[in-house]
């Protein structure tokens, strides 16, 4: 199997100015990501944009959309910022059906201390490989389908479904054994 990984920027592959103190764009972070992460299959790199999803528009959806369908690969990694991950992955997910495509991003750049990125991109590059044909999310080792994930912006993550106002504060809590063994016992 050969996995396809296409980079579209977000704050996964931010670089961070130590002269101004902005973060930006310059090279992907993924090659020294998917060497860091130890990938044993065969992985071919994509790089269509390096935008900030805040920035990016439907004729960059597009390219997205174009670079999966034009893919070999059944399997597929999108790097993506998390602001507008959901809009690109419903530009995917009613059409692509074929293949298995697997959205993930970084709430904190691969290059700074703490980052999620490293696990996030682990994370979604093994159920990408797993997963049947769809369109996904995989975030902070949940997955979501395409048209069921939101950015809850208040708590710092994504959840299943809208955020309501009652939800933003945190997100929901799992169950706890006794809850799911049955609250009538």
């Amino acid at each position: 199997m050969t996995l396809r990984i296409i980079a579209t920027g977000g704050t996964f592959d931010k670089h961070y100015n130590e002269l101004n103190g902005v973060l930006g764009f310059a090279d992907s972070h993924l090659p020294d990501v998917i060497k860091r992460s130890r990938i044993t299959i065969s992985a071919a790199l994509e790089v269509v944009s390096l935008l900030d999803s805040l920035d990016m528009q439907d004729a960059d959806r597009q390219k997205v959309l174009a670079a999966c369908q034009a893919a070999s690969e059944k399997a597929i990694v999108i790097v993506h910022g998390t602001d507008t991950m959901r809009e690109t992955a419903e530009v995917l997910g009613p059409v692509v059906k074929d293949k298995t495509i697997v959205f993930t991003g970084a709430m904190i750049p691969y290059e700074i201390a703490n980052s999620d990125a490293l696990f996030n991109f682990g994370f979604a590059c093994g159920v990408a490989q797993t997963l049947p044909p769809g369109v996904y999310v995989a975030m902070n080792g949940t997955i979501f389908t395409w048209d069921n994930v939101t950015k809850n912006k208040t708590a710092g993550v994504f959840q299943h479904g809208a955020v309501s106002p009652a939800s933003a504060e945190k997100p929901e809590e799992p169950a706890t054994s006794d809850e799911v063994a049955g609250s009538g016992s």
